[in-house]
């Protein structure tokens, strides 16, 4: 598997999308490598054809790709663990019913398997029934301590925190750091994230101590006449990153 040194060294990483192998390189670039750039699985009608064309991405780019399932979608989580096997990508998304098929068929500890939690409105407390049939039913609520463990227990690396809505869910983001940063976990704020409110949603990680934590930063940041990810916005994310980080 080829990686790049970057994302695995470093303490943050850009999540970004990429509409086209060409909108990729931009970002690439224009993050000087310190991003994953997100592919959805949900925008292919099959394995086969979403292996195929991310291949073209993971070539062009270093293989700093991320399989994604599409706002969240947990029907896409089974289609994300095939042809994350095929593809040994360097991140993967996934609900949190699904990070250990992702690992398991992964077969190695090497990718970065986010699991998706979700704002319950009390701080503290965290859904984890973010899966294809317990999605459905009443929320699994759980204390966000015992979520990072039942993660880590999967395979997981990180907690994909979705939807924040910006700074809707402040309070519940900062505990979320700190367990994070207490068991030695990955975090991953998703979800209203733009460059006004960027630098303060990054800070709180940071502050905390979290080891490596990928914002992911989309439709704001996205030209609406084209859908492609603006390299210029991806740059000036880049440039609050070195503020705060050095």
């Amino acid at each position: 598997m080829q990686l790049s040194p970057k994302y695995y060294k470093d303490r943050v990483c850009l999540n970004v999308l990429a509409n086209s192998v060409e909108n990729a390189k931009e970002i690439y670039d224009a993050a000087e490598g310190y991003v994953v750039v997100g592919v959805l699985s949900k925008n292919y009608p099959d394995n086969a054809s979403a292996i195929e064309d991310m291949k073209k991405y993971a070539a062009a780019i270093n293989n700093a790709i991320s399989v994604g399932l599409g706002a969240g979608d947990p029907n896409q989580s089974k289609m994300v663990s095939e042809i994350s096997a095929k593809l040994q990508p360097q991140h993967i998304n996934q609900v949190f019913t699904g990070v250990a098929t992702s690992r398991a068929l992964v077969g190695q500890n090497e990718t970065v398997i986010n699991g998706l939690i979700s704002p319950t409105g009390k701080v503290g407390l965290v859904k984890v029934s973010t899966g294809p049939l317990s999605s459905k039913r009443p929320d699994g609520v759980v204390p966000t301590e015992t979520a990072i463990a039942m993660l880590k227990d999967m395979g997981c690396s990180s907690a994909k925190f979705f939807s924040m809505d910006g700074l809707k869910y402040q309070a519940e983001y900062e505990h979320l750091a700190k367990a994070c940063f207490e068991q030695d976990f990955y975090l991953e704020p998703t979800g209203g994230i733009d460059l006004n409110n960027y630098e303060t949603i990054l800070k709180i990680g940071l502050d905390a101590g979290v080891k490596k934590i990928i914002p992911h930063i989309y439709s704001s940041i996205i030209d609406k006449a084209t859908g492609k990810t603006r390299p210029e916005d991806v740059r000036k994310l880049l440039e609050i990153t070195k503020k705060l980080v050095g």
